[in-house]
């Protein structure tokens, strides 16, 4: 490829594979020589790194996440202790504080410690909630948005507002607690 006098004008990365978009030579013979091994933009298929690509924009298409049913997200509001195991390790389910935030079910944790609910979601993202005696395979979601994390402040504030749990939503706002704040989605 030296001697031909081509380089490589676009080089994509995807996932773990990389590729070349294309290649321009100096020479027009060259071009054709080429055309049979790397693949033009025009004429390459769809593969599965860029299935959800669209041809415009070459930027991957926002998939919605899977949501609890509004039966259910009800029922968690409603309720002041959610149950819940993290990890797939079988032991005990506990129960932690959860709130509705935007029709989506998000926890804290409170306590930090090595073995908590949160870390082990961290190591093994994967678990189960309990519902109305039911059990749900969940995953987490970690929350960087200060939107959400507002919004979740709020809806613990008005949640649990007896004097007793007033100390407890004081603390979840700070900063180390609320960059714990953890959506819950259904496998």
């Amino acid at each position: 490829m030296s001697g031909v006098g081509c380089r490589v004008s676009g080089v994509r990365y995807q996932g773990r594979r990389s590729g070349v978009d294309f290649v321009e030579c100096s020479n027009a013979k060259s071009t054709s020589a080429f055309s049979d091994i790397i693949p033009t933009p025009d004429t390459r298929h769809p593969t599965p790194e860029t299935r959800n690509l669209t041809p415009d924009t070459r930027h991957p298409i926002k998939v919605k996440p899977k949501r609890f049913p509004k039966s259910v997200v009800e029922t968690i509001d409603a309720a002041k202790i959610l149950g819940i195991r993290a990890g797939a390790k079988p032991h005990r389910i506990i129960g932690i504080w959860v709130v509705v935030a935007e029709g989506r079910v998000f926890v804290r944790s409170y306590s930090l410690k090595e073995r908590s609910w949160y870390r082990t979601f961290l190591e093994e993202p994967r678990g189960i909630i309990e519902v109305n005696g039911k059990q749900m395979k969940v995953r987490p979601v970690f929350t960087r948005s200060e939107r959400l994390k507002k919004l979740v402040d709020r809806a613990y504030a008005e949640k649990y507002n007896t004097p007793g749990s007033l100390q407890f939503v004081k603390g979840f706002r700070l900063k180390k607690r609320r960059d714990t704040t953890t959506e819950l989605v259904p496998i």
